[in-house]
């Protein structure tokens, strides 16, 4: 990963300011194809107003926003979702991690994953969740990070521009702080 590239934990104040910027991250992402819960056209409108409700849940201490960023500009971002359900305090999701296209193949993506990791294990969690298109970069990815593989759900979401694509969970067990 290039040095310029720092990964730090957004404040409620800093997700409700960043939220442009993370819109670019997100539209450039499903404008080069990533089945991130998004259809084509993917606006502005859209983008902010996620992102929006993302900036509001970590206000709410629901979620933990984590950015990567070159030279000060974001150039990815993923969060972890604390909310859960009453019988899995101990288990925290990993959600839209996303690189722009244009720092990818640089150690971010990577460097994300150990940060959330590394935020969940001081929220206190043990479990972590996550999902990625089978046969992706992503799943790539976490497998080399050492998650474990739990199964493939055939035709589970649309791919941006339309058809079906299979979705890979996976877990890991992490050691509390």
């Amino acid at each position: 990963m290039s040095e310029a590239v720092t990964i730090r934990t957004l404040s409620p104040a800093e997700a409700a300011e960043q939220i442009r910027a993370l819109s670019h991250v997100l539209i450039d992402c499903v404008e080069g194809g990533a089945s991130v819960s998004f259809m084509l056209p993917m606006t502005f409108g859209k983008a902010d107003a996620f992102w929006r409700g993302v900036a509001e849940d970590v206000a709410m201490g629901d979620r933990i926003l984590l950015v990567a960023e070159d030279g000060g500009r974001i150039v990815g971002t993923v969060q972890v979702i604390l909310r859960q359900p009453e019988n899995q305090p101990h288990r925290a999701d990993i959600a839209k991690m996303l690189v722009h296209r244009n720092a990818r193949r640089r150690g971010v993506g990577a460097a994300l994953m150990r940060a959330a990791e590394e935020a969940a294990r001081k929220a206190g969690r043990t479990v972590l969740v996550l999902d990625t298109v089978t046969g992706s970069d992503g799943e790539r990815l976490y497998a080399r990070l050492g998650w474990q593989r739990v199964g493939v759900i055939p035709n589970y979401a649309l791919w941006p521009q339309g058809g079906l694509c299979d979705t890979t969970y996976f877990h890991k067990q992490i050691t509390p702080a």
